[in-house]
């Protein structure tokens, strides 16, 4: 009898245990980070076409560093919305990345910080947990694949997240906010897949970023690549158009 409530106990304590890390944003700090902080560092240092001025960046360290603090400090609670975790997540990805660059600058191509021996989504940069957000630690990978991507189900963040490389959809100029952020969504979408530089659309024919072909899941649920690309694309593409990729350019999206 006693084995039995031993053993009672031990499950008890398990269980509690994974609900607690399940939940572990959920009784979080109510406060909701001050995004404005990001949007004044992007309309200072990032220009129309999405380059940044990362020398800039980097003399405007402190208050880079003042925002992603508030970030740690103040992960999504259970009361918010689900537009208000959408804006944030997108955001932390994009500041972490920012500020990725800037505590290790100069240097070429965001790549350059891989470790000597790197295995693709095993042991890279984006894999690396180097930064906390509500006390857990944290990666880019963690942020774009386990959160954005399997919470939301929403492929515009393809269009927003942004990986400091040339061939990257550009870094928008402002904070994504919950009260905007389907515009804005849409609006990189629209962005990137008529960039003819990044892609290259005709009627019966498409050379466009490996970003379609990475993430094909993400654009093709209850539809085709093509139907998703029409959904954006100013010019209309032909349902059985060749598709081909482009190469994907890592040099830092610098201003130059």
């Amino acid at each position: 009898m006693r084995n039995k409530n031993i053993l009672l106990l031990l499950v008890i304590i398990l269980l509690m245990a994974c609900t607690g890390k399940q939940n572990s944003f959920a009784s979080a700090n109510e406060q909701k980070p001050n995004h404005s902080l990001w949007t004044d560092l992007l309309q200072k240092h990032v220009n129309k076409e999405g380059f940044v001025n990362y020398k800039g960046m980097l003399k405007d360290k402190d208050k880079l560093n003042a925002y992603t603090r508030e970030l740690s400090n103040n992960p999504p609670s259970a009361s918010w919305t689900d537009k208000e975790k959408l804006a944030y997540w997108i955001n932390a990805y994009n500041a972490f990345t920012v500020k990725l660059i800037v505590d290790n600058y100069p240097i070429e191509s965001i790549k350059d910080l891989n470790p000597t021996l790197a295995i693709p989504t095993v042991n890279t940069v984006w894999t690396k947990k180097w930064f906390q957000i509500g006390g857990e630690d944290f990666s880019l990978d963690r942020i774009e694949h386990k959160i954005l991507r399997k919470d939301f189900e929403e492929p515009r963040i393809h269009f927003a997240v942004n990986c400091a490389s040339f061939s990257c959809p550009p870094l928008r100029n402002e904070a994504f906010v919950a009260e905007k952020i389907e515009r804005q969504l849409d609006e990189q979408a629209r962005q990137f897949i008529n960039d003819s530089v990044r892609n290259k659309i005709a009627k019966d024919k498409v050379t466009i970023s490996q970003i379609f072909n990475w993430f094909k899941g993400d654009f093709t649920k209850g539809q085709s690549l093509i139907e998703f690309l029409n959904l954006y694309a100013k010019t209309k593409i032909n349902a059985d158009a060749d598709v081909n990729h482009m190469d994907y350019n890592w040099t830092l999206n610098e201003i130059k």
